[in-house]
């Protein structure tokens, strides 16, 4: 791992390149424009860019408006307003109409921080997940975030990307390829299977470094792709460990946690839990304090991992 970037930088810098190279991208943001860093598009493509100020639900019919159009739209602003308080316009305007719309917010997850409860976005995975058509992809680093932004861009029909604000390490080399529907193994185990996405990926390897020690193999997957979930590929890896633990910066009701259970009550039922926020809001504090806070940390992750081998056994 390398230093530390926030996977909302890959956003204006992604769209920057996939310009250059041809594709017919726009940005509409809500005002947001410098936190989502769009404005580095804006700056570099003015007559692309369209601000349409705190106003999110015309956000969205903005995008989609130019995407009937033929271009392809990403919109920014924060997890909490992309999702919550544009959710009719993202349903029936974006879903329903199958439009090319690609919703890229920033700021989710309780690592937002000293923002608080009310900006801190638990209930976007759950909520876009459930939306037909909708494909969900929450990237684990700017390396990543990159690549799933391009993907989006180049895949027909409606996209959620999940960014982040704090900055996460660089897990992956630059010659990383995003495919969407596939889980990446980054460690082989016997003992227990860590399913991880977003900034969990980070903690879900230091805590099989410290389960190692114990003579626990643990095996990581990354499951960029929330939907389409890869779910045999989680299947095979569960029935070869026998157990599951599941790990995300969202609530377990919705998430990725319910999506594994989901798939694995159907190919695969082995002893599982979840490594996530227990139906509770966030509150302010500083990432690394919220991790803990929330039991999302490594030392988490190692301890439910514990758990559901003696559950197994």
């Amino acid at each position: 791992m390398s230093a530390k970037r926030a996977t909302r930088e890959a956003f204006g810098e992604t769209l920057i390149e996939l310009a250059a190279e041809g594709v017919d991208v726009v940005a509409v943001d809500a005002d947001l424009s410098g936190s989502t860093t769009t404005a580095k598009f804006g700056a570099a493509h003015p007559d692309r860019f369209f601000n349409v100020g705190i106003a999110e639900q015309n956000m969205i019919g903005t995008a989609a408006g130019l995407a009937v159009a033929g271009k392809v739209p990403f919109t920014g602003s924060f997890a909490v307003f992309a999702t919550g308080r544009a959710y009719d316009q993202v349903r029936n305007t974006v879903c329903y109409s199958n439009l090319d719309v690609k919703l890229a917010p920033t700021h989710s997850g309780i690592t937002v921080g000293p923002d608080g409860g009310s900006h801190q976005m638990l209930e976007d995975i759950a909520l876009m997940r459930v939306l037909p058509g909708m494909r969900v992809l929450v990237p684990a680093d700017y390396v990543a975030a990159k690549a799933a932004l391009r993907v989006a861009a180049t895949t027909p029909g409606p996209f959620y990307v999940r960014l982040g604000r704090a900055g996460v390490p660089v897990i992956y080399d630059e010659d990383y390829v995003f495919e969407l529907g596939r889980a990446r193994v980054l460690r082989e185990g016997v003992h227990v299977t860590l399913v991880a996405c977003g900034v969990m990926v980070e903690q879900a390897l230091a805590a099989a470094d410290m389960l190692e020690l114990e003579g626990i193999h643990a095996e990581v997957l990354d499951v960029a792709t929330i939907k389409p979930l890869p779910a045999e590929q989680i299947a095979a890896s569960a029935s070869k460990t026998g157990a599951v633990v599941t790990c995300e910066e969202h609530s377990v009701i919705g998430g990725l946690g319910s999506a594994v259970a989901e798939a694995l009550g159907e190919r695969a039922p082995v002893p599982m839990t979840r490594v996530g926020v227990r139906d509770v809001f966030g509150t302010s504090g500083e990432p690394a304090e919220l991790m803990e806070h929330f039991g999302l940390s490594a030392t988490h992750i190692a301890a439910a991992a514990r758990e559901v081998l003696e559950r197994r056994r």
